[in-house]
C-alpha cells in the first residue's frame, strides 16, 4: 500500500460518523461538471471528493494500441474513407475506367476536402478543373477524356464553388455527416501522404502498377490487410486467403508471373508495397498482404502484427 492510500484510509476512519455517512451519501447522488461535484443542491462541494480517471491494464493498453493507430495515420499524412463493394472489382463498379484511370482516381480521393467533399488542397484552397489536371500531370487530351469519364461514371460533380467528390467513393471526415447513405459499400483508410508519393513516382509508363493497389481494396481483409475470399471476416481462423492466380485473373492479368513482377516492383522508400507470402499447404501458390503504410482499415491491436511484415 502506498504511503498516500494509507495516509487517506487513516483520514477516513478518524471522521465522525456523520461527516462519513454525508460523504457516501454524495459520492452516490454527486453530479460532475466541469471536473467540479456538486450535490443534489448545486452547491460545489469539490473539497470533500475529486474527480480521478481509474484504468485497468487492459484499458491502458488499449488506449495505448489507440494511440499507436494516430501515431500511424499522421505520419502517413491522414487518411481519405474509400469506398467499394466487397469482392466487386472496380472494372464492374467504374466500367469506363481504365487501369490508368483508377491510378488517377485514387490520387484524387487524397484530396478530397475535410467535411465537404469538395476538391482542395490541403492548405484549403479549392481545386479548379485547370489545377486538377495540373496535380494529375497529363496532356489536355489525356485529361479531357478522363475528366468526362468522371463525370459520366458519377464519381466527380461541378458545382458553381468546385469539384465536388461523390462520398460513395472517397469521403473525409464523420461518415454520419456524409449526407449519403453509405450501407452497401465498406470502406478502408487510404493514406493520403503514401498514395501521393506513389503517384509522383509510378505516373507514368508504370501506372498501371500502381492501379493494383486501388483495385485490390475490394478483396482486402478489413483486419489484416490480407486479400481474400471473406474480407469482412474477423476471426482469424476463418479467413481465406486468395491465391496470386485468382486475384490476377479476377484483375485482367492473364498472365500470373507478369502479375507477380508487376505487384513486386511496386516500392515505398524502398519496402514493399505487396508482400506475397507462401502457401504452406501449396508451394506453388502466393498470398498477398499489403503494406499498412497505403492502407489498412483495421483496427490497433492488428497493426503492429502487419507493420512487422514490412520491417
Amino acid at each position: 500500500m502506498t504511503v498516500g492510500r494509507a495516509r487517506e484510509e487513516k483520514l477516513w476512519r478518524n471522521l465522525p460518523p456523520k461527516t462519513k455517512r454525508g460523504i457516501l451519501a454524495l459520492k452516490e447522488n454527486a453530479n460532475v461538471r466541469n471536473g467540479r461535484i456538486y450535490d443534489l443542491e448545486g452547491n460545489d462541494r469539490s473539497h470533500l471528493l475529486e474527480v480521478n480517471l481509474k484504468t485497468t491494464e487492459r484499458q491502458i493498453q488499449a488506449l495505448k494500441a489507440v494511440d499507436e493507430l494516430t501515431e500511424h495515420e499522421l505520419e502517413n499524412g491522414g487518411f481519405v474513407f474509400a469506398f467499394f463493394e466487397s469482392c466487386k472489382t472496380m472494372a464492374e463498379r467504374f466500367p469506363t475506367l481504365s487501369q490508368s484511370d483508377l491510378a488517377r482516381l485514387m490520387f484524387i480521393g487524397t484530396y478530397t476536402g475535410y467535411n465537404t467533399g469538395r476538391l482542395q488542397h490541403d492548405n484549403g484552397r479549392v481545386i479548379t478543373k485547370n489545377e486538377l489536371q495540373e496535380l494529375v500531370n497529363i496532356s489536355p487530351n489525356k485529361f479531357r477524356e478522363f475528366y468526362n469519364k468522371l463525370l459520366d461514371e458519377g464519381i466527380l460533380h461541378e458545382q458553381p464553388d468546385g469539384l465536388y467528390m461523390n462520398p460513395s467513393v472517397f469521403y473525409r471526415g464523420s461518415l454520419g455527416d456524409s449526407g449519403y447513405d453509405l450501407r452497401n459499400f465498406q470502406q478502408t483508410r487510404l493514406f493520403r501522404k503514401t498514395v501521393r508519393e506513389l503517384y509522383r513516382k509510378y505516373n507514368g509508363r508504370t501506372i498501371k502498377q500502381l492501379a493494383i493497389v486501388y483495385a485490390v481494396l475490394p478483396f482486402l481483409n478489413f483486419k489484416y490487410n490480407v486479400v481474400c475470399y471473406n474480407p469482412t471476416e474477423s476471426n482469424e481462423d476463418k479467413v481465406n486467403p486468395m491465391p496470386l492466380s485468382v486475384l490476377a485473373e479476377l484483375l485482367g492479368y492473364k498472365d500470373t508471373t507478369k502479375f507477380k513482377q508487376a505487384i513486386e516492383r511496386i516500392k515505398l522508400d524502398g519496402e514493399p508495397v505487396f508482400c506475397l507470402v507462401q502457401n504452406p499447404h501449396d508451394r506453388r501458390q502466393r498470398r498477398i498482404i499489403v503494406n499498412p503504410r497505403v492502407v489498412f482499415a483495421g483496427p490497433a491491436e492488428t497493426l503492429k502484427a502487419v507493420k512487422i511484415l514490412f520491417n
